[in-house]
């Protein structure tokens, strides 16, 4: 069963994550979003609304399964979430997270890897927390977090592990609103709607993130990530 669905009106794509309970991510997930996410950058919408079911927009990596993943396997899922991450930062489109709650881990990357995030004024866990479980970063997951988020900030989330709420992510700069549960979609729509009207929303993007995206698709297209050498 797919784990993202897709839906369009009015020009702007909704992209579901629907996979309970949590919306954790294995080697198939990583493949399915980054499948789409190319096929949308081969045939960009107006704009692109990235969400979650339920109570999380994700937890990140399904511990329950990876663990047990033999070595080519991890490898394998490495390739996999950088081609991920490569396509869903570089799509030649507005991209906004409707952050719905928790966000944990590589879910949470997902998020920063979108170019504005709206999250729901519920009581939701926002963090990197790799540091706790000895996980390092891939190469893209490292990338994004060094594209899009500042200062302290960067730190306590990547180093130091530390667990933001909606308002206190607002505060730290990676959240740009923080609205009620019942607004997030219909404000994620919004302003993804708005960021489309920006006549040169895209090529500025491009200009933007191409270092980063040069270095993703060298890493991609050899396979290869420094993660390999620590990540046993």
């Amino acid at each position: 069963m797919a784990a993202f669905k897709r839906e369009d009106a009015d020009g702007v794509a909704l992209v579901r994550f629907d996979r309970p309970p949590v919306n954790a991510m294995d080697l198939a997930v990583c493949d399915e979003l980054g499948v789409l996410a190319r096929g949308l950058e081969r045939a960009p919408p107006k704009a692109l609304v990235l969400t979650g079911t339920g109570t999380t927009f994700s937890a990140g990596l399904d511990l329950k399964v990876v663990p047990g993943y033999a070595p080519a396997e991890r490898r394998k899922l490495v390739v996999a979430i950088n081609r991920m991450v490569r396509f869903l930062y570089g799509l030649p489109c507005p991209v906004v997270a409707a952050v719905n709650g928790h966000a944990m881990a590589g879910g949470l990357i997902l998020a920063l890897a979108c170019d504005v995030r709206i999250a729901a004024d519920v009581p939701a866990k926002l963090a990197l927390s790799e540091v706790n479980v000895g996980i390092p970063f891939p190469l893209g997951p490292l990338l994004v977090v060094g594209d899009s988020v500042a200062g302290a900030a960067r730190r306590d989330l990547a180093l130091l592990g530390r667990v933001y709420d909606p308002k206190g992510a607002l505060a730290s700069g990676f959240i740009d609103e923080v609205v009620p549960l019942d607004r997030v979609l219909a404000r994620a729509r919004e302003r993804a709607r708005e960021l489309a009207a920006l006549h040169g929303y895209t090529a500025i993007k491009a200009q933007l993130r191409a270092a980063t995206l040069a270095q993703l698709d060298r890493a991609i297209a050899a396979e290869d990530d420094p993660i390999f050498k620590v990540w046993g």
